[in-house]
């Protein structure tokens, strides 16, 4: 049995606060399909922490689903998508946007960033009734690289897609880790400024299951309920997200929950750092990728889970390792003694 997984940050269910405010109001009875006083509820709340109430608020299952459904809604059929070639929806969602019938224009990227003349280059590329046409910049903060966008980073995309007629969206998955990140200079409420429309990442930072889907742009807010009961999104317990979303922002405990991973991520990244390891990116959230030669990996391997990401050269390769609100500090003291003893 390993010592301790560091596969992912969705492993174990949901924090203790919140099963035991779904299991408090388990036998209540309450409207359906995210109508009930909870969801309800969890939007004020929201509303409050976005400073504005004029962005729509939709509760949906998975980060998949936010994707692919937002995306999808708001495409006409040679429209497409431009996204980093790391990116989760050109990656790791099965095809999901490709299904609906729009093309995803991924062009690489270091750092797993897109800047604005990645963006330049692509509409550059990409001209007249022969080709698609790219309509949507789509971005993740964190990336899938850990890497995450400052408020002026943010603010240059708003502008150079404002300027040639494109929408932002950001995927949230991680979004908790972006906000705590102090040179960031982000907050929640900057958000509806800064995009057309985000969601809000509950199932890894504390939920059970669940994301919260933040429509800014009136263009994308038109009939959207619809659009989710046609694509099997409109839960019929849809209090249970609800109920879920008031318990992690109520007290803003989705804070203190990424606030906790990323201490934790911090101290593993130093402890690495300080055995002289390097990193195949600048990652301050709690996705690490160090690189270690494939026989320490091995050797790791016996006691802790991770994926190995990419190889460097024949002899190293680069791990991922990701750090949970509920990962206990013991994992990060073994896993850094451990390491230890095998660079000696």
């Amino acid at each position: 049995m390993k010592k301790y997984n560091f596969y992912n940050d969705y492993s174990t269910g949901t924090h203790p606060n919140v099963l035991e405010a779904i299991v408090k109001f388990n036998d209540e009875q309450d409207a359906g399909y995210g109508l009930d006083k909870f969801s309800n509820e969890a939007r004020e709340i929201l509303w409050d922490k976005l400073g504005s109430k004029n962005v729509d608020i939709h509760f949906v299952l998975n980060g998949t689903q936010a994707n692919t459904i937002v995306l999808s809604s708001i495409l006409r059929s040679f429209e497409a998508v431009i996204a980093v070639s790391t990116a989760h929806t050109n990656v790791h969602e099965s095809g999901a946007i490709e299904a609906t019938g729009h093309k995803i224009i991924d062009v690489p990227s270091e750092n797993g960033k897109l800047t604005p003349d990645l963006i330049m280059e692509v509409l550059a590329n990409h001209y007249g009734e022969h080709m698609v046409k790219p309509k949507i910049v789509f971005i993740s903060n964190p990336t899938e690289l850990g890497t995450h966008y400052t408020k002026k980073e943010l603010e240059k995309l708003k502008g150079i897609c404002k300027k040639n007629n494109l929408y932002l969206y950001l995927d949230g998955a991680r979004l908790g880790q972006a906000l705590v990140e102090k040179d960031a200079d982000l907050n929640l409420s900057d958000l509806p400024h800064l995009v057309d429309a985000f969601y809000i990442g509950g199932t890894k930072n504390g939920a059970l299951f669940g994301e919260a889907v933040v429509l800014i742009n009136d263009d994308f807010k038109k009939d959207f309920r619809n659009v989710l009961k046609q694509r099997g999104a409109l839960l019929a317990k849809g209090k249970l997200i609800g109920i879920q979303f008031k318990t992690l922002f109520e007290n803003d405990l989705y804070f203190e929950l990424a606030k906790k991973s990323k201490y934790l991520a911090d101290k593993l990244r130093e402890g690495i750092t300080q055995l002289s390891y390097k990193f195949l990116t600048d990652s301050r959230t709690n996705q690490l990728f160090p690189i270690f030669s494939n026989k320490i990996i091995k050797k790791l391997k016996k006691n802790y889970g991770f994926y190995v990401w990419t190889k460097i050269d024949l002899d190293k390769s680069a791990i991922r390792l990701i750090i949970s609100w509920n990962t206990p500090e013991s994992a990060i003291d073994n896993f850094l003694s451990d390491l230890k003893s095998l660079s000696k």
